[in-house]
């Protein structure tokens, strides 16, 4: 009785990791990819190794963007859903935002995201996570110099991964590469 026990938890504990995983590489595969625009933000934190921490121009959404219209004292972790379209200089911007989801026009992708709480907040915007903040990277190579851009991928949720961070155009290793011979 024991073993089948243990033999069940083992099972259901493979599956949960296989799906979890076939979820993710589904995403990227199906995905539509999207080109970011990151503000700098501290790169390192040196008790949890090398990782870039990530802002994004599209994570401060203006209150008037908002359908209904809301207060800049959204609680943290309110569930807000960001359409997103491309810039003129192929940059995805924000187009409009809601608490609710809602159906994107055909030249918007949908993400999916949280409130940041009034803290984070300034004044007529609201500051949204969207789960591509962290971005781990090789050991030693946690502080690039240059311009930081990421390629996401959005599936049909809302759900955004990173696919690839680019530094200056490079992608972040070729160029993490270059910088150290």
């Amino acid at each position: 009785m024991k073993l089948k026990l243990f033999l069940l938890v083992l099972a259901l504990q493979c599956a949960w990791l296989l799906g979890t995983t076939f979820q993710q590489e589904r995403a990227l595969a199906t995905g539509k990819t999207i080109l970011l625009e990151t503000e700098r933000v501290d790169p390192r934190d040196p008790l949890r190794g090398d990782y870039l921490i990530l802002n994004y121009k599209i994570s401060t959404v203006p209150t008037s963007l908002f359908s209904p219209p809301v207060k800049t004292n959204l609680p943290a972790g309110t569930k807000v859903f960001v359409a997103v379209r491309p810039g003129p200089d192929d940059f995805y911007v924000v187009n409009r935002a809601s608490t609710s989801p809602f159906t994107p026009a055909a030249d918007e992708r949908l993400l999916r995201g949280q409130s940041n709480g009034r803290w984070w907040n300034q004044g007529s915007s609201i500051h949204v996570k969207y789960g591509l903040e962290k971005y781990f990277v090789a050991e030693g190579t946690g502080n690039p110099h240059g311009k930081l851009t990421v390629l996401a991928v959005v599936s049909a949720s809302g759900r955004a991964t990173i696919k690839e961070v680019f530094v200056d155009g490079k992608p972040y290793a070729e160029a993490m590469r270059d910088n150290h011979p």
